[in-house]
């Protein structure tokens, strides 16, 4: 006999190819939303409700042929965000081609129930890497869509080198919505702030809501662990929910920075806000065999 309610149908995970010929694993929950990850880079590339609402912002201009990493979805920025250091900008993770784990390293507190989910894996076994980062590290990323609709990301690196490293980290979202100026983002109020318009100058922001007029660029320090983006037009919010990120990045090119963009349509800025749970102003340290866990957690609310 045929399944004939949601609750019956299983989550399911699919592996695919895109048009280009590199994989790509497809989560879809009971309820029939999805999210699509592409091995190359470990990036969360949409994220869907069981309507079909696409809920990340993707350039009509994004360059999807490796090694260019994509203009939208969820690039993870490891082990550099942006230009603080020796490596390419926002590091080398991005570029690189992830393989799926069958047999990932146990994870106790996740709750598979309802889920569809998948472990990736990055390691540093090519030559290419470790002549930039010579160290021996393993990024372990399990993403998961809840039963709920809620998209998860869980990173677990591990120091499997003989002396300690640092890095930053920064999943580099960016979320799709109406307009820029209808707009808001709240959990950011009186923090201090690192400008990167100003030479990352330290500024504290004001007690209102977050709005937007022009370019912004910054890295809100020891943020709370839940940031609210609203948007009115749509009569949406998405929640932002980290563990092991205490900053968050605010970021839209606006117009002129736009124009200069090549993988950027010229207006497109105004459908597109980044906002990142992120470690950056004091990197994580890993002394051998130590492991850092930091958790992502996505979820929509819909006003009436």
């Amino acid at each position: 006999m045929e399944a004939s309610s949601d609750d019956e149908k299983r989550p399911m995970v699919d592996l695919i190819k895109d048009k280009n010929g590199t994989d790509q694993v497809l989560l879809q929950n009971p309820k029939g939303a999805s999210v699509k990850i592409s091995l190359h880079g470990g990036q969360v590339l949409s994220w869907k409700t069981e309507r079909g609402d696409e809920l990340l912002f993707t350039s009509a201009k994004a360059n999807s042929k490796p090694p260019h990493p994509v203009r939208g979805g969820i690039p993870i920025c490891f082990p550099q965000f942006g230009t603080r250091g020796s490596l390419e900008q926002h590091g080398f993770a991005r570029n690189k081609m992830w393989l799926v784990e069958n047999d990932p390293p146990a994870l106790p507190s996740f709750d598979s129930t309802g889920k569809a989910y998948v472990d990736l894996v990055l390691k540093s076994s090519d030559e290419d890497t470790t002549r930039i980062w010579p160290y021996s590290f393993e990024f372990h990323l399990r993403v998961s869509l809840g039963l709920d609709g809620n998209l998860s990301l869980i990173s677990r690196v591990r120091n499997i080198n003989s002396k300690p490293f640092s890095f930053s980290i920064a999943y580099h979202t960016y979320f799709s919505i109406s307009d820029i100026s209808e707009v808001r983002v709240e959990g950011l109020e009186t923090l201090d702030y690192l400008d990167n318009l100003l030479d990352k100058e330290r500024f504290t922001e004001q007690g209102d809501a977050l709005t937007f007029e022009s370019e912004i660029d910054r890295v809100y320090l020891n943020s709370k662990d839940v940031v609210a983006v609203f948007d009115h037009e749509r009569k949406r919010t998405f929640l932002i929910e980290k563990e092991g990120l205490p900053d968050v990045v605010v970021w839209n090119p606006w117009d002129k920075k736009a124009k200069a963009l090549p993988d950027l349509g010229d207006e497109e800025y105004k459908q597109m806000l980044c906002v990142d749970g992120a470690a950056i102003e004091k990197p994580i340290t890993l002394k051998p065999g130590e492991e850092w866990t930091g958790k992502l957690n996505l979820s929509l609310v819909l006003s009436t």
